[in-house]
Formats: C-alpha cells, sequence, structure tokens
C-alpha cells in the first residue's frame, strides 16, 4: 500500500478526459506517481522500484536510461552482478503487468531503456501543451489542481536517485517555468489583464521562489522604520505617532527595492536608547527610519530622519507643519512624500504605491489605533476585550473602516488563542464574519484572508485555509507574518521542506519575533537537524518565549535530562504569558511545580512509568475540562504518541489554539512515530480534511512511509 495513498486519482481531471487519450496509458508525475491505462483504470504498480522506472522514464521522456545506471541508482549497495539480475526480474514483472493492461510502453534493450515514442502522455506534458497552443484557462485550472504538488512525491532510494530526481525536477520546474512566462507575455502584448491575472495568480502559489523568497534579498535595501517618539498631549498615549510608523511600514512595503523590517521586530525597541548600529545588527537592516512626532493641542509637527546604520549619520530629512486636522486629511499624501523622497535618497527605481483604505473620521482613526494596538499586544488581563471594544465603537462611527473590520476580526481571533474563552467556536465563526465584512468593502487585505484561513481550519476545511493563505502571500508576499502564515501552515500539514524557505524569510524580515522561532525550530526537527531546532528554541526562549520546542529538541538528540529541565522552565515562562485551560482556576505554586514536573518527566524523561503517570493526566484532563480539545492536551498527546487521545480530540475539534499542535506531528522520532503508525491514522486525516490537503499541496516530507522488499 503506498503511503497514505493507495489508489487515490490525482484531481486534474483524468477519467473524464480519457477518451481523449491518444497514446496507451497516460501518467500523473505531481504528487504520487500513478498510471491509468486507456480504459481508464488505473494500473496498480506494488513493487516500488518498477513504480520509481516508469516515473523517470515518464519524467525524461527523451532520455533513454543507461541499465546499468539505472541499477545503481534503484539498488544502491548491492554487488553489480546482484544489482543487474535485480533490474532484470524488475522489468520482467514489469513488462507482464504492462502487456496485462494493453499498454505497450517499454523499449528495453541490453545497454539501455526507453519509453516507446508516444505511448505515454502526462500531466505534466498535458500542461505543457495547454501553455504553448494558448489555452490558458485549461492550464489555469490544471496549475490550481497541481498546486504545490512536487513531481515523484514520496520516492527515495538513497543519495544517488535522490541526486538524480533533484537534477530532472529542477530541469522540468525550469521548462515549466519558462512556457508559463512565454504565455503570459503573450496574453500581456493582448492585453489581456483578466487570463493574465488568472494564471499569474495561480503560479505563484506553484513556484514562490522566483524573486519573492529565495532571491527576495537581493539587490534590494533593507530598512527598519522605528517606533516614533510621540512629544503629545499626556492623554494621546502615542496611538497617533504609531499610526504614522503603520502607515510608512505599508507604504515601504510596496516599493520592489525595499526590505522592511516587520512591525514586532521594529517595535521591540520603542523607548530604546541603544545606538543606531546595535538596533540595526539585531533587526539585519543598513538603514533607519526615525522620526517624531510633536502635538500641542491641534499643532501637530512630524518630523522624520534617514539614519545610515554604519556610519549613524542622518542622509535624509523631512518634516511636517500643521493642524491635527490638516495632517489627518493629508496623512496619506505625507507617507506618500516621505516614500517618495526615501526612494530618491536611496536611489530607487520609480513605482507605484497604493494606499490603505481607512477612514476620514479622526474620532473613528483615534479609536482604531488604540484598538490595534491593544490587539497586537493579545497578552495581558483585559488588553484584548478592551481592544475589542474599541474598535466595535470606531465601527460604530464608521461602517465603512474596512481595516476596522479586519482588526476586529484579528482581535477576536486573539481571543480563542490567548485567552480561557469558552465561545472559542462562536467568536471564530464572528471573527470570519467580520473578515468577509472587510474584504466586502477592500478586496485586497492579506490579514483578512489569514483570519479565514483561520476559520478554515476550524471547518476541517485545510485545503480551503491553504488556499487562502497563498493568496494572502500573492497579494503581500513581503508581508512577513503572511509569509510565517503560508510556511506554518504547511508545516502543520507535514510539508516541512516547502515550509522553510517561508519561514526562513519570515523571520529574515522580522528577527525579534520570537514565536517564529518555535515554528523555525519545528521545521527543523522535522527535517532532522536536530542542532538547529535547538538553536532556534533556544533562541526563542532567550527573546522571552516558552522553551517548549527546545525541550522536544532536546529530547530528540538524547539529552534527556536538558529536555526535561527545558521543559520546566516553560513554567516560568508561559505562566506569566498564558492563561490556565478554560473554565479551570490557576493551580497554588506548590501543586503548579508538581504538574510541571511530572508533565516534563512524562514527555522527556524517557521513563515508561513517568510516560504512563502523564498520559492518565490527560485522560483526566479531556474528562473534566471544560474544553476537552485544549492544546494542554493535544500537544503532550502528541509528543507521547498517544495515537487515540490525538484522534478523540483533534478528530473531533480542530480550534485555533490547538491546531498549531499539528507541527509536531512530523517528527521522525520515537514515540511521536507511532501516532502516524497507529491503523487508523489515514481515517483521522481523512476525517479532518488533511488528506484532501495531501492531493492538492503534496504529500508529508516525513516518514517515506512503509519501505517494501522488491
Amino acid at each position: 500500500m503506498r503511503w497514505l495513498g493507495d489508489g487515490l486519482l490525482d484531481s486534474l481531471g483524468r477519467q473524464d478526459n480519457l477518451a481523449e487519450i491518444s497514446g496507451y496509458a497516460q501518467a500523473a508525475l505531481f504528487g504520487s506517481f500513478q498510471l491509468v491505462a486507456q480504459d481508464g483504470a488505473e494500473i496498480l504498480i506494488s513493487n516500488r522500484r518498477a513504480r520509481a522506472l516508469l516515473a523517470m522514464l515518464c519524467l525524461a521522456p527523451d532520455e533513454p536510461i543507461d541499465r546499468d545506471h539505472l541499477s545503481k541508482l534503484l539498488w544502491p549497495g548491492r554487488f553489480e552482478a546482484q544489482a543487474r539480475a535485480s533490474l532484470r526480474q524488475c522489468l520482467s514483472d514489469l513488462g507482464k503487468l504492462l502487456a496485462s493492461a494493453d499498454c505497450d510502453l517499454l523499449d528495453v534493450s541490453r545497454s539501455r531503456i526507453s519509453l516507446k515514442t508516444g505511448t505515454v502522455k502526462t500531466d505534466l506534458s498535458d500542461l505543457h501543451v495547454c501553455l504553448t497552443e494558448g489555452d490558458n484557462l485549461q492550464a489555469t485550472e490544471r496549475l490550481t489542481s497541481i498546486g504545490t504538488k512536487p513531481l515523484l512525491d514520496q520516492m527515495n532510494f538513497g543519495e544517488a536517485f535522490d541526486d538524480w530526481l533533484i537534477g530532472h525536477r529542477h530541469q522540468a520546474e525550469q521548462r515549466l517555468q519558462s512556457a508559463v512566462t512565454t504565455a503570459l507575455s503573450a496574453l500581456e502584448k493582448r492585453d489581456n489583464l483578466a487570463e493574465h491575472a488568472r494564471l499569474l495568480n495561480v503560479w505563484s502559489v506553484r513556484s514562490p521562489t522566483g524573486k519573492t523568497i529565495s532571491d527576495r534579498k537581493q539587490g534590494k535595501a533593507r530598512i527598519a522604520v522605528l517606533p516614533f517618539k510621540s512629544m503629545s498631549d499626556p492623554d494621546d498615549h502615542g496611538f497617533f505617532a504609531d499610526g504614522v510608523v503603520d502607515e510608512l511600514i505599508t507604504s515601504l512595503g510596496q516599493v520592489p527595492q525595499l526590505l522592511v523590517a516587520g512591525r514586532t521586530s521594529s517595535f521591540q525597541f520603542k523607548d530604546s536608547n541603544k545606538a543606531p548600529s546595535e538596533i540595526a545588527g539585531a533587526l539585519n537592516v543598513s538603514h533607519l527610519l526615525e522620526g517624531s512626532v510633536h502635538r500641542q493641542g491641534e499643532q501637530v509637527r512630524v518630523a522624520v530622519g534617514l539614519v545610515d546604520a554604519e556610519s549613524g549619520f542622518e542622509s535624509w530629512a523631512f518634516s511636517y507643519d500643521g493642524t491635527l486636522d490638516d495632517m489627518f486629511a493629508a496623512r496619506a499624501e505625507v507617507v506618500q512624500a516621505v516614500t517618495n523622497g526615501l526612494s530618491d535618497a536611496l536611489k530607487l527605481k520609480e513605482h507605484d504605491t497604493k494606499p490603505r483604505k481607512l477612514t476620514s473620521n479622526r474620532e473613528a482613526y483615534g479609536l482604531y489605533l488604540q484598538g490595534r494596538a491593544l490587539t497586537i499586544r493579545a497578552i495581558g488581563d483585559g488588553v484584548l476585550p478592551t481592544a475589542i471594544e474599541l474598535l466595535e465603537k470606531a465601527l460604530e462611527i464608521d461602517p465603512e473602516f474596512a481595516e476596522c473590520w479586519t482588526a476586529l476580526a484579528e482581535a477576536e481571533i486573539n481571543m480563542t488563542v490567548y485567552t480561557p474563552c469558552l465561545d472559542r467556536l462562536e467568536r471564530c465563526e464572528k471573527a470570519a464574519g467580520y473578515a468577509k465584512k472587510a474584504l466586502s468593502l477592500s478586496p485586497q487585505q492579506a490579514h483578512a484572508r489569514i483570519v479565514l484561513a483561520f476559520y478554515a481550519w476550524t471547518q476541517n476545511d485545510i485545503v480551503g485555509a491553504l488556499d487562502l493563505a497563498f493568496e494572502a502571500y500573492r497579494l503581500e508576499p513581503n508581508n512577513p507574518d503572511v509569509l510565517n502564515r503560508v510556511g506554518s501552515f504547511l508545516l502543520y500539514c507535514g510539508r516541512s521542506r516547502d515550509a522553510l524557505p517561508y519561514i526562513e524569510a519570515s523571520i529574515d524580515q522580522d528577527p525579534v519575533n520570537g514565536r517564529s522561532y518555535a515554528i523555525l525550530s519545528g521545521v527543523y526537527l522535522n527535517l532532522g537537524n536536530v542542532d538547529a531546532a535547538i538553536e532556534a528554541g533556544q533562541r526563542m526562549v532567550d527573546l522571552g518565549f516558552p522553551s517548549l520546542w527546545l525541550a522536544a529538541a532536546l529530547a530528540v538528540s538524547g539529552d534527556n535530562d536538558a529536555a526535561v529541565e527545558a521543559y520546566q522552565l516553560t513554567k516560568k515562562l508561559m505562566n506569566t504569558v498564558i492563561f490556565p485551560p478554560a473554565g479551570s482556576a490557576p493551580l497554588d505554586p506548590d501543586a503548579m511545580d508538581a504538574y510541571w514536573l511530572m508533565a516534563a518527566k512524562g514527555l522527556w524523561s524517557g521513563e515508561d512509568q513517568d510516560r504512563k503517570n502523564y498520559c492518565m493526566v490527560l485522560e483526566m484532563l479531556h474528562a473534566t475540562l471544560h474544553d476537552p480539545y485544549d492544546s494542554t492536551i493535544t500537544l503532550p498527546a502528541i509528543w507521547m504518541g498517544h495515537a487515540q487521545t490525538v484522534f478523540k480530540t483533534l478528530g473531533k475539534q480542530i480550534t485555533t489554539a490547538n491546531f498549531f499542535s499539528f507541527m509536531s506531528l512530523w517528527t521522525d522520532a520515537e514515540p511521536i512515530n507511532q501516532i502516524r503508525l497507529d491503523p487508523d491514522f489515514v481515517d483521522f486525516a481523512e476525517r479532518i480534511g488533511m488528506v484532501a490537503a495531501w492531493e492538492k499541496y503534496g504529500w508529508p516530507d516525513l516518514p517515506a512511509g512503509p519501505s517494501h522488499s522488491n
């Protein structure tokens, strides 16, 4: 049985098109390899080396493969004569299987093996035909179905085979990139903007690395907009100054030649006395944009300066004087003037930026700024309820304030994640409604789509969540929060290799955001790079965040004592920022110490009795907590390989507070592996919508699935 995919046909609509096939067979190369005969029946090739042999020929149909070379690729480590004999037997078995399906595909000689010309069509070749013949609608539909599935997924026969496959994948993707580029150019010349946009949209999901991730840093000036100093009336609290900074970050982020540090990292240096070079080093930028807002009554003065991080000297300055009403009315023009002036100072090319759709009501804007600041802060008693109240007041004044609807949606999502609320599902549904309202007023908002993606997870619509995340990425490819969400969603589905460049790009742009290092540690742990996972986990702790993933990485490294110690350290960090489970009273200090010690030993000591004790506690928590799906149950259940607890929690209800637990499901370590090996795992994955996501976006990286002797 293939890894989670026995008998599954890909989503390219082959069954509907089989009557049009002119060759003897149709092959699917994107995702897991599959072969369909001319009568529409799938040809099941149980011998995995025979399947790999045929897949290699289909991927490179014009390249006959030398028999000696093929035997070394598919039977590495065997004696030469034994490998050749295995290849002969494999070819004999494959030939009989194809003959029984009336498919005469192979041309076999003493020295090499190839496909007979015109006997096999593939989803890759069909896509090329659509692009070259100008059938862009069909090409767009095929690319949408393919998603991010890699070519010939889940094939692994050793280092030499991997090298062959990586090289041929790269060649195929390069040819596909060239065909898409040519098609896009033709559409642009014909001024067919609608089809151009659709094709570009789906291709950006397939190939996000072309000058947006791997090359995103090349030739770009790196800049951080630091929080402006507010010299205003005491009751202003600096919200107006923060609003100016927010709008500048958004505007500068649209300049193609700029890479702007994320707001989370920049605001870590609010009121900092550190030298410019030290701040720039921490943020990995070459320039700092500093400023101040002087407000006295209705008079306001905004002063902005560009500082070269290396020299510490100001190289450009801008100021604006007027009344607060003047400034409020003209803020978009002021932000654009700063953006243009800064671009000139850095010798950047001309560009167009689109202003955010805010509000023309000054009172609503002030309430929005205060509410959004609290939404971003998130942690603290009464912080988020106050944020929601302020944002609702702003919307009472201006119900057409699209960005405020998005902020309200985010505040509700944060309530479900960071507070012990008992109405998570209801609040998440409300957040989705607010996000839809925001998009109806301003369709280009990326963050509103991320909110809808969160909601989609709770509805077991993981495909929809990924679709929304990639659409947000298309709209704002340089937004570190969006990059983080795309990467984390892929990680939760087991696509750790695909997730890594997004997470690395997010951290590169927002390097002082501790939450991102938890995701990075999880990615590295899933990919088997334990040292890097430990380093990322330690960086998370250094930034003041809980040490959960540091403990996991230390345990996988074999240092159980250090893992137990690191997990206990989580108590000191987590209990200052995370509330107890919904409906539960805080434990007294002695009980808290006892609980954390038991949990740390149960998870990471490696002792069976410690694990059994903690499993019993998880069963008790599941039976007694107001929220039986709380992350205090789901995450430890995964780490301890307690499959049935995982299935009756995450399998019954995914929430915005527990779905991050999926990131640890794909670590190739005991006892976590026991969950994926459980006979009920595939049913669980299908029930929550994970299998549908794999069919579109590719199957999990780890493990490669059950091996076969043939």
